[in-house]
C-alpha cells in the first residue's frame, strides 16, 4: 500500500492526490478498498424498514443471501432476503431478528446458508436497528463470509460474543461502504 501516493496535496484539501489526479486517486482507493473487503469475506449489505417489513440488498447479498441478483435495491420480506438460509438455523436466526425488529439494538449474528451449488458457507451479520430522524427503526448493516475460520461446526448462540476482530472488521466494512455511499463507486460499477 502506498500511504504517500494518497496524501491530498497542499492545505486546503483541494488540488491533486500526490503524483496522481484526484479521481484517480480516488478510483485506486476505492479499488484497493473493494479488493480489501472482498479478502475479508464482505459480501454484502442490508438496509431494513422495520415497520415496512422490507429490507433492501446490494448486488453481493441479493446473490448470496436470497439466490437472486435480480432482487437488488427492491424491499423485500425477511424471509425472501433470507432465502438461502441454512434449514437447521433458519428458525433460531428468524427469532433472532423478529426479536431485533421490536427492540433495536445491535446485530451480530452468525448462521449458516446453502448456496446453490449446495455449499454450506459460515455467515456473520453485523449491522445495528436504530431510529431514523422521524423515530421509525431501520436497521443498516453487512454480511461476511466467514467459513475459513476455525470453529465453523455448529451455530454459536444468539448472545455468544463475536470474536474481536471479526467485529473490527465488520465495522470497518460498514464505514467503507457508507464511504462509498457518499463518494460514488464508479470504479466497482
Amino acid at each position: 500500500f502506498d500511504r504517500a501516493a494518497y496524501q491530498v496535496a497542499g492545505s486546503s484539501g483541494r488540488g491533486t492526490i500526490a503524483g496522481r489526479g484526484r479521481v484517480e486517486g480516488l478510483m485506486l482507493l476505492a479499488s484497493s478498498a473493494a479488493a480489501a473487503l472482498q479478502a475479508a469475506g464482505f459480501i454484502g449489505t442490508w438496509d431494513t424498514d422495520v415497520a415496512a417489513g422490507r429490507s433492501v440488498l446490494d448486488l453481493g447479498a441479493a446473490a448470496m443471501l436470497a439466490g437472486n441478483p435480480g432482487l437488488v435495491g427492491q424491499p423485500v420480506p425477511l424471509d425472501v432476503a433470507l432465502g438461502r438460509i441454512h434449514p437447521e438455523d433458519r428458525d433460531r436466526a428468524f427469532g433472532t431478528i423478529q426479536g431485533l425488529r421490536r427492540t433495536g439494538g445491535p446485530v451480530a449474528m452468525e448462521f449458516r446458508i446453502l448456496t446453490g451449488t449446495g455449499e454450506a458457507r459460515w455467515i456473520l451479520n453485523r449491522g445495528s436497528l436504530a431510529p431514523d430522524e422521524a423515530g421509525h427503526l431501520r436497521g443498516r448493516g453487512v454480511y461476511i463470509d466467514i467459513t475459513d475460520l476455525p470453529g465453523r461446526s455448529a451455530p454459536r448462540g444468539e448472545h455468544a460474543p463475536v470474536p474481536e476482530g471479526l467485529d473490527a472488521a465488520a465495522d470497518h466494512c460498514i464505514a467503507v461502504h457508507a464511504a462509498l455511499e457518499r463518494h460514488g463507486d464508479t470504479a466497482l460499477s
